[in-house]
């Protein structure tokens, strides 16, 4: 089947909105390959601090970026074979991710490795530009969105599950900032792709976006 006809679902958003949650469920349900494109980023980020690369030498964060040794399997997150999920959630690594985010360059340098997850039966692509910039021409596309304030309780829960320690009142500073930085940078900013449906999931449970994401590509 040639690339282009592989059918793509893109589900957009700011910092927990809830996007990789259910991302994950509908290509789980639809037995589809996913790419978690904000894991690059964290994961370009994680492997840049080991490093010790200059965080503003953005021609060597590209060279990180470029030769990223990534796999997803599951709910899992690889570099090379050490199983990174938990560590690229830590408050540091997603701090500096969303700041290379802004490069130019590491966003050229990780563009043919977003378009590389694309492969039969179908792709989910979760992340901020994914129907705007990687995969514009996607079936379906999807802007999931949230109150800050609950985008907060969010990520508060998910640190403290994972045994991070968190404080609600930095937390909701940091996705301000956050969104700041996505929304108002030069390179593709985060923004609705044209014919998006927007998802406000504030009052949602992450089962019921599920349904309507699957709604949506059941009927487009």
């Amino acid at each position: 089947m040639p690339n282009s006809n592989i059918p793509v679902i893109t589900i957009d958003g700011p910092t927990a909105s809830g996007k990789g949650t259910v991302a994950h469920k509908v290509a789980d349900r639809l037995g589809f390959h996913l790419l978690d494109s904000g894991a690059l980023y964290r994961l370009t980020a994680l492997s840049a601090l080991r490093r010790g690369t200059d965080l503003r030498d953005e021609h060597a964060l590209a060279k990180v970026a470029e030769h990223l040794p990534v796999r997803f399997n599951g709910g899992h997150i690889y570099l090379g074979t050490e199983e990174v999920s938990n560590a690229i959630r830590q408050e540091e690594v997603g701090n500096t991710a969303s700041k290379i985010a802004a490069l130019p360059a590491v966003r050229q340098a990780l563009y043919g490795l977003q378009l590389s997850f694309r492969e039969t039966p179908g792709l989910v692509a979760d992340g901020r530009d994914m129907g705007t910039v990687i995969f514009p021409g996607a079936q379906l596309k999807v802007f999931l969105t949230a109150s800050v304030e609950a985008r907060a309780q969010r990520r508060y829960k998910q640190l403290i599950d994972k045994g991070f320690s968190a404080n609600m009142d930095d937390l909701l500073a940091d996705l301000q900032t956050r969104d700041a930085r996505d929304t108002q940078r030069a390179v593709a900013p985060l923004v609705p792709a044209e014919g998006a449906h927007i998802l406000d999931t504030s009052q949602m449970t992450a089962d019921e976006a599920v349904e309507q994401v699957l709604a949506w590509y059941a009927h487009p």
